[in-house]
């Protein structure tokens, strides 16, 4: 994993858990590969499983020659198509993730964030920023509010799925749209199937969750965008290339639909972005993943895993070859 992850992922405990399951030495982490230091390659050539997480080097070919012995992955974050190459999935390594431990952070952001929209707490924000003087906001415009309100979710993916649940709750309406997911799957996940189209159409609140796919480049383009209803909000907390944010800027400097974007393209938006001034723009620096006390949660997932590992179990986590063509 890269330079400072380990001493953010792991706790004493968790040090004190994996050397307690495993032989290893738990503050040997290697930053670069397929040259390291003779410790880290006595390491390698040893090991039968690797604890991953961000900025993993590739497990090349190369690198897999150094790790003769080496059976498994267990990724303590979410995506592992960073690291784990065809070369792992030609020798038959198994591998694990905790996309599932990173999706809650995710979802519940994404929740705190359509129940701020529907509720116009960034308009009324503003406003009272604005004024600093009372203000009878019982005469604000009857669009506040998150009864009967209808959300949007595109990607019944980790994240996607978790929102659903946690929406359920309260008295929305929830639409699904997903293209690997059926009718009947969606009634029990509990949202209704529509079309990309009819979602946009009729959500007050569009949020997104599918794969960063080159078929999912510009999901949302201006004619998505132009369906949504006036006052629309649109959440992305997936990834930039999603939503064509040439097409979504005029929208929101118009002040047509507000937005919560944690996720730009490009990843930073340049300094003169109106995304950083509008009063109908809550713009975060990709913060609804795990953070903090949050990567403790990856940190216990991964722990899991690799329990389940020594006592010859299958991994309940495990991620397969053939779906990483259609999800993260």
């Amino acid at each position: 994993m890269g330079p400072g992850i380990a001493d953010r992922l792991l706790h004493d405990r968790h040090r004190a858990r994996l050397t307690s399951l495993t032989r290893t030495n738990p503050h040997l982490v290697a930053h670069e590969l397929p040259a390291p230091s003779p410790e880290v390659a006595a390491a390698l050539a040893a090991a039968e499983l690797l604890l991953t997480c961000w900025d993993a080097p590739p497990l090349t070919e190369r690198v897999l020659a150094a790790a003769p012995r080496l059976r498994a992955v267990v990724h303590a974050a979410g995506s592992v198509k960073g690291h784990v190459t065809d070369a792992c999935w030609a020798r038959g390594i198994t591998v694990s993730s905790a996309a599932a431990a990173n999706a809650q952070p995710v979802a519940e952001f994404t929740l705190a964030a359509i129940l701020f929209a529907h509720k116009r707490v960034l308009r009324a924000a503003h406003r009272y920023r604005t004024r600093r003087a009372p203000h009878d906001w019982r005469g604000e415009p009857d669009d506040a509010g998150n009864y009967h309100r209808t959300v949007g979710v595109i990607g019944a993916s980790h994240i996607g799925r978790r929102v659903i649940a946690l929406l359920q709750p309260f008295d929305l309406e929830v639409l699904l749209h997903d293209p690997y997911v059926d009718a009947a799957e969606a009634t029990r996940l509990g949202a209704r199937p529509v079309s990309l189209d009819e979602l946009c159409a009729s959500s007050d609140t569009v949020t997104v969750h599918a794969p960063e796919l080159p078929a999912t480049r510009h999901l949302l383009d201006a004619r998505r965008l132009s369906l949504m209803p006036d006052g629309a909000t649109l959440i992305n907390t997936a990834r930039g290339s999603l939503v064509d944010e040439t097409a979504l800027l005029p929208e929101l400097v118009s002040g047509r639909l507000h937005a919560v974007l944690d996720v730009t393209d490009p990843p930073c938006p340049p300094p003169d972005s109106p995304l950083y001034d509008l009063p109908n723009v809550l713009l975060t620096p990709h913060i609804a993943g795990s953070l903090g006390t949050e990567l403790h949660r990856m940190a216990d997932h991964a722990l899991d895993e690799i329990t389940r590992y020594t006592r010859g179990l299958p991994f309940a986590h495990p991620v397969h070859r053939e779906e990483l063509d259609h999800s993260a």
